[in-house]
């Protein structure tokens, strides 16, 4: 992407501009998945001589195109279709990477390329050349999509609406080019004009507004023809059509809202909340939602939870919920605000280039986030943030950090500045699942930290600054120049907070946004008493994988007896010891209250305390104002005061986690006391239960009382005259529903002295389980009951076999038999009154498969093969999937992961196929680094055919398969491979080559064949050339898809674009006798023919490397051959 000086505009790869855009479907058959419609693309050229125009198409069958109602010539060439072409036996992933993202630069919009190449009729010449406006018109069809569009189409009586049979366009990042052609850019905007003709009983909902509804003569379909008057890119263009139920949002009538059949209670309750993320956005963006309308989708069988398009969201179904529901709700207001957060930045406002991508992704994020905290309260969302920021800590500590704004270098085509990653950086079609959501993680945290810098005020200032030129922009209908206002980059970004705020925050851009990795501190300190300092040592470790060194401001809050006192130190190269004055002098035996941080004054029992020493506790960089990883040593007591006293949720989460390695009784007072606190935050609570029993697991050779937390449940749930029996549900306080969820689970954990857990405790989870009464509660109980049975997987322990007798109903232990009859009972329950989401069903999954790994039950994943079948509920497949996996892993087993991956590969569903991949990425059955009987060469040749070649409909389906790839076998050449055979066998005697007999040739292999008169005959593997070099002979005008499948299977294509040579291994056998020639006399003569005015180098392999083979043959000789692309095109004249 070229920025023009100053970033005082944008400059387009392109030739043209794109300025408007039709997209007609004219007949959607649901039977046959198939689509048939046309485009018609109005552009204006930028330079005279336009003779190609590139576009983006995939998967469409093409069959006409024609400019200015001229027919035109075009050719189809995707080299993302098979990346490695005549890589046979190398299977590198270091090789797959650069091959793919140079395959995907050739077809990159925003390089100016594109999968669909038109010829400009010569009528049109003169036309061009006096720049002015083309139509490009385009018939093209789909039949059964495999990405782009999903058709859902139950297998259930009735006609397709009665069926709730629904269509709607999916994809990651770029990817309108699957399912209409287009420029599939975020920095080519135009307006819209979209037409959708669907059976009469249809609903088509697409961007923009709807203009109007036209039906057929006949009455049996209908027209929907949508207009999109703001300028918007194509991967901001969706579809859906079905039977779909519709309803007008009551409080703003511009929102509309669509479901599926029967579903429409469900779609009033969960949207009901949406006019309240409007008006909050509106109010602190100060400015209005940029669209005229905005509509909400909910489809079956998601690829996302939510994906945002300009003027209307889909959701997943899955979303949906009914009051009674506690656990959704939050869950589902949350997807409504990050959508409605991106229609702002990432639909309205584009980017400019990939490079841009952080700032919207980071904008978004960040007022997601206000909203967040104004919505569920300061805890929850300094919460949210320690979540986040833990996890991008981790991931780049793991991986070795996550770039948010890739610097290319122009003209060198370094695709990968982050070279520690086993993919390219360069575009977003090539990048891991999990990378790109650690990408917006990081981004949404980062615009946090320029908040910290500015202040919150300056920074909504930006965004409203960015709003207004876009909304200005976007007004101007006939000067399409000005719509690059209506683009982000990361200059121009940072420009306008220099002039909003006039503060320079170069430093922190450079830290965090043009590097990668995160900080690692350690801290200690020592009290000097005479001096009244605190001596607080800061090391930092920048050495390991994904560390960074910091230089700059580190805030250091110290609470003492007369106060809590912020400190600012300022990290250098090389300090290390920071010396802070201490504002207080030790008490001895005085009461006095001490004040906290937000003023509060409370009495403390400072007996634990060092005596001669005034600080309670210390915090580095509480505000998170740096990525970063701390680990800091202070006395227990001082962890224990900071969680019983300070009041920020973040601290009192720390503490926890420090607390778990100090198993005292102080330490259990602490964690009963943050249990019994009603006033404290619910999370908080909720970690202290996990924090409690490990505690108590430690402790258990001098554990006194009932087991921990067992007293207090009882207190707080449990009937006063019978402990043992549950109260009737009353989850109206939801605070204590997520404690009584909760603490059963961790009750479970315990463990007496013999590992066991204690028979009082099962005991009184099995009582919970019966006597649960939902009777009176206006809530469901589906997830407490989904937690009872979680907390019966936790009491399982391993089983001790006497003698390796096989287990049996009859011989299992008594406490598991009554844990395995809850399982059944509650599955057998769930086939008659399934719960919400079948979450029953997915906790007794997890609880068999718990079983099946301590060995009380035998290991067989048949169960789970038959919950994880087409049909059942996404979460139980999920679920089930889940534990095939890992017996998969613990049981070795060849025949199952071959299950997992046919099913990735043939599963209707692409969110299934996604996480199949992620979960054995996650739980893989073996690493590069293990040896494993399932490691062999039909699993590599297995696994690289599916990233070569059977994903391509799917970017982030071809990631997942590479991300498991470099999991099992890692970037080089797997070690169960044999050494790489050579290809070609020449025998001189008998005057003919054949193909080495030990490499079995893949199907897609183009290969010619050169015969001369003479004794030597050669069969090559032939390179191609690089597109830009390629003659094609376009005069002649074609309308059938016989064309297109002419060039893909004939025309000489890049197998690798922008790789020219390639080596060619040519096996050749000499017979001794042949007219008195040896090998050496061969090669001088061979490397003569072959050099002679070809540019080819001609080169022996080293002798070591096929001594196996010369024992074996003593007349065969070896040679490489370096090719120029030119060499090919002339045949190879042979000498004897």
């Amino acid at each position: 992407m070229n920025r023009k000086k100053g970033d005082k505009g944008f400059e387009s790869p392109r030739p043209y501009k794109l300025t408007h855009q039709v997209v007609c479907i004219t007949n959607i058959n649901f039977q046959r998945k198939a689509v048939i419609g046309f485009v018609e693309l109005t552009i204006f050229p930028t330079v005279p001589n336009l003779n190609r125009i590139k576009l983006n198409s995939k998967q469409c069958r093409i069959y006409r195109v024609r400019v200015n109602d001229l027919e035109a010539a075009f050719i189809y060439n995707d080299p993302t279709l098979e990346v490695c072409h005549l890589e046979s036996k190398q299977r590198n992933l270091n090789y797959f990477s650069n091959a793919y993202a140079a395959a995907v630069s050739a077809v990159d919009p925003d390089a100016g390329n594109g999968e669909l190449c038109i010829k400009v009729p010569s009528e049109l010449w003169k036309h061009v050349d006096e720049l002015k406006g083309l139509k490009v018109y385009i018939e093209f069809s789909l039949d059964q999509p495999k990405g782009g569009l999903h058709f859902v189409v139950p297998n259930v009586e009735g006609s397709m609406a009665e069926r709730g049979a629904h269509v709607f366009s999916y994809g990651y990042q770029n990817s309108t080019r699957f399912w209409f052609p287009c420029v599939d850019s975020f920095s080519e905007l135009c307006t819209w004009k979209l037409e959708f003709t669907v059976d009469a009983s249809m609903v088509a909902v697409s961007n923009g507004d709807l203009v109007e509804t036209v039906y057929t003569p006949d009455m049996r379909k209908k027209t929907f023809h949508y207009t999109l008057a703001i300028p918007t890119a194509s991967p901001n263009i969706s579809l859906a059509v079905g039977p779909f139920e519709i309803l007008v949002d009551p409080y703003m009538h511009e929102v509309t809202h669509f479901c599926l059949p029967q579903l429409l209670p469900l779609l009033k309750h969960t949207t009901s909340y949406l006019h309240e993320v409007f008006e909050f956005y509106e109010e602190i963006l100060t400015c209005r939602y940029p669209y005229s309308c905005f509509k909400t989708v909910f489809v079956d069988e998601a690829y996302v939870e939510v994906s945002s398009y300009s003027s209307m969201s889909i959701f997943s179904t899955n979303l949906l919920h009914s009051a009674m529901i506690i656990d959704q709700t939050p869950l589902t207001r949350r997807f409504l605000a990050e959508s409605l957060a991106q229609q702002f930045f990432g639909c309205f406002i584009s980017r400019m280039s990939w490079s841009d991508e952080w700032v919207l992704k980071g904008i978004s994020g960040y007022i997601y986030g206000l909203w967040m905290k104004k919505t569920f309260g300061v805890n929850q969302y300094r919460h949210w943030i320690k979540e986040e920021l833990d996890t991008i800590v981790a991931y780049e500590l793991k991986t070795g950090g996550v770039l948010l704004h890739p610097i290319f270098a122009a003209g060198k085509e370094k695709d990968n500045p982050a070279s520690y990653l086993h993919f390219s950086i360069k575009h977003p079609n090539t990048l891991s699942w999990e990378y790109y959501q650690m990408f917006q993680c990081k981004a949404h945290l980062v615009m946090r930290l320029i908040e910290n810098r500015i202040s919150m005020e300056f920074m909504l200032q930006v965004f409203n600054k960015l709003l207004s030129l876009a909304s200005t922009a976007s007004s101007q209908k006939f000067q399409s120049h000005m719509w690059s206002q209506m683009l982000v980059s990361t200059s121009g970004f940072l420009k306008s907070i220099s002039n909003v705020s006039g503060k320079d925050i170069q430093p922190l851009i450079k830290q965090w946004v043009d590097q990668s990795s995160v900080v690692k501190f350690y801290g200690s300190f020592a009290f000097n008493r005479k001096r009244n300092v605190l001596e607080l040592e800061i090391k930092q470790d920048y050495t390991s994988l994904g560390t960074q060194k910091y230089v700059g401001p580190l805030k250091v809050t110290v609470q003492e007896l007369d106060g809590s006192f912020n400190h600012t130190l300022q990290i250098e190269e090389n300090s290390l010891k920071h010396d802070i004055p201490c504002h207080s002098k030790s008490r001895r035996n005085k009461k006095k209250k001490i004040p906290l941080m937000n003023g509060e004054e409370v009495d403390m029992d400072l007996s634990a305390m060092d005596i001669d020493s005034p600080l309670l506790w210390i915090r580095i960089d509480p505000d998170m104002s740096v990525l970063r990883k701390v680990e800091f040593e202070q006395a227990d007591f001082m962890w224990q005061y900071q969680l019983r006293y300070e009041r920020d949720v973040v601290a009192q989460e720390e503490s926890i986690l420090a607390l778990e390695s100090f198993p005292t009784p102080a330490s259990r007072l602490a964690l009963t006391d943050i249990l019994e606190q009603e006033q404290c935050f619910y999370k908080v609570r909720m970690m202290a239960c996990f924090c409690l029993a490990k505690i108590a697991n430690s402790m258990v050779s001098t554990w006194t009382g009932p087991p921990a937390m067992k007293s207090l449940f009882t207190r707080m749930f449990c009937c006063k005259s019978c402990p043992n029996i549950v109260k009737t549900n009353n989850f109206m306080n939801f605070q204590s529903y997520f404690l009584q969820k909760t603490m059963p689970v961790a009750m479970a954990l315990l463990r007496d002295i013999h590992n066991l857990c204690p028979k009082e405790v099962l005991s009184f989870i099995l009582d919970l389980i019966k006597y649960n009464d939902n009777r009176k509660n206006k809530f469901s109980d589906n997830y407490y009951r989904a937690e009872l049975i979680d907390a019966l997987s936790n009491s399982v322990t391993p089983a001790v076999s006497v003698n390796n007798e096989s287990r049996t109903l009859d011989n299992l232990n008594a406490e598991v038999r009554l844990i395995l009859e809850e399982i059944t009972r509650f599955l057998n329950m769930e086939k008659l009154l399934p719960s919400y989401r079948h979450t029953i069903t997915v906790s007794c999954l997890r609880a068999i498969r718990i079983l099946q790994k301590n060995g009380h039950v035998p290991s067989d994943p048949t169960v789970f093969k038959s919950y994880a079948e087409s049909g059942h509920f996404v979460d139980v497949r999920i679920a089930a999937l889940e534990a095939v996996v890992d017996y998969t892993k613990v049981d070795r087993s060849y025949e199952d992961l071959q299950w997992l991956l046919s099913m990735a590969q043939t599963d209707p569903l692409p969110y299934i196929r996604h996480k199949i991949f992620y979960m054995l990425a996650k739980n893989p059955p073996f690493t590069k680094n293990t040896e494993s009987p399932l490691c062999n060469e039909a699993l590599v040749d297995q696994l690289w055919k599916l990233m070569n070649s059977g994903t391509s409909h799917d970017w982030r389906l071809r990631c997942g398969a590479v991300d498991l790839y470099h999991i099992l076998f890692g970037l080089s050449r797997p070690s169960c491979l044999p050494l790489p055979e050579l290809g070609l066998v020449l025998n001189l005697k008998e005057k003919k080559a054949v193909l080495n007999p030990t490499i079995i040739p893949e199907p897609a292999t183009c290969c010619r064949r050169f015969n001369s008169s003479s004794s030597v005959a050669f069969m090559l593997r032939l390179p191609f050339n690089s597109p830009e070099e390629e003659e094609i002979d376009m005069d002649t005008v074609h309308d059938s898809q016989a064309f297109i499948y002419h060039h893909l299977n004939m025309l000489e294509r890049p197998s690798t674009p922008g790789i020219h040579f390639i080596y060619i291994c040519i096996y050749v056998w000499v017979g001794f006798e042949h007219e008195g020639l040896n090998n050496g006399d061969l090669a001088i003569k061979l490397s003569y023919i072959v050099t002679k005015d070809h540019n080819a180098e001609c080169s022996r392999p080293k002798e070591k490397n096929r001594r196996a083979e010369r024992e074996k043959n003593p007349g065969l000789f070896f040679f490489f051959l370096n090719v120029n692309p030119e060499f090919p095109k002339k045949i190879i004249k042979g000498s004897n």
